[in-house]
């Protein structure tokens, strides 16, 4: 049982690496911004993940103790690299038009946008067949 435990691990040893080792190349190849950025989020996702993974299962399965600190980590991991990656992409996309004005703070608008704001919003028709704006 415990050769069958030791291969899964090992197995997710090799994929955290392939992982590490794409995005790490992804990084320095790919030409722009935008597709640079997938690369290492994908690589701190799954790569780091799959070896705070692998450390959980060894210490669960071999060790006969549970480690609270991998299961946290990989949370925060899984939780925060994506978000990362989205506000990276948003500051880059803004740093294009820093010249245009987005709309003014305090309006009925929760983020701050490019789109004009004075262009009248749709309706739009909910489950319980009300009409509510956007």
């Amino acid at each position: 049982m415990d050769l069958a435990f030791e291969i899964i691990i090992s197995g997710l040893l090799i994929a955290a690496g392939v992982f590490g080792i794409v995005g790490s190349f992804g990084l320095l190849k790919l030409p722009d911004t935008m597709t640079r950025l997938h690369a290492p989020t994908k690589a701190t996702t799954l790569g780091v993940g799959g070896v705070l993974i692998a450390s959980m299962l060894h210490f669960w399965v071999l060790e006969n103790t549970l480690s609270w600190h991998e299961l946290l980590i990989t949370m925060f991991l899984l939780l925060t690299a994506p978000i990362t990656a989205n506000l990276i992409a948003k500051a880059h996309l803004h740093s294009f038009r820093a010249d245009e004005k987005t709309s003014p703070t305090g309006s009925d608008r929760d983020w701050a946008t490019f789109e004009d704001a004075a262009v009248e919003q749709q309706p739009m028709i909910t489950g319980s067949g009300k009409n509510q704006n956007t």
